[in-house]
């Protein structure tokens, strides 16, 4: 028989105000996703943005040299998005005949 795990999730609670939770429902409700999985997601993203903020990076001084020169390189065309601009928006196309 297998035992019952048990859950490492931890509780959260916050007072908002309604408006804030008509728009939170509304944005999960467009991506079809809970209240909770809504908000934890992007209270996780937010949470890694300032983390990567805040994160040290450490190189070498060739290593640095390196990192300036590709930053500093002409950009490379990319062949899928170059094909991708050069074809008008559906709104640009004008009505369609049938």
């Amino acid at each position: 028989m297998i035992g019952a795990t048990k859950r490492k999730d931890y509780p959260l609670s916050m007072r908002l105000p309604e408006g804030d939770l008509a728009i939170i429902d509304r944005a999960a409700d467009l991506r079809g996703r809970s209240r909770t999985d809504f908000v934890r997601d992007a209270a996780v993203r937010a949470a890694e943005e300032v983390l990567m903020e805040s994160a040290l990076l450490r190189m070498t001084p060739e290593g640095f040299k390196a990192f300036v020169k590709a930053v500093s390189a002409p950009a490379a065309p990319v062949p899928e998005m170059v094909a991708s601009l050069r074809h008008k928006a559906p709104w640009e196309r004008g009505a369609t005949k049938r």
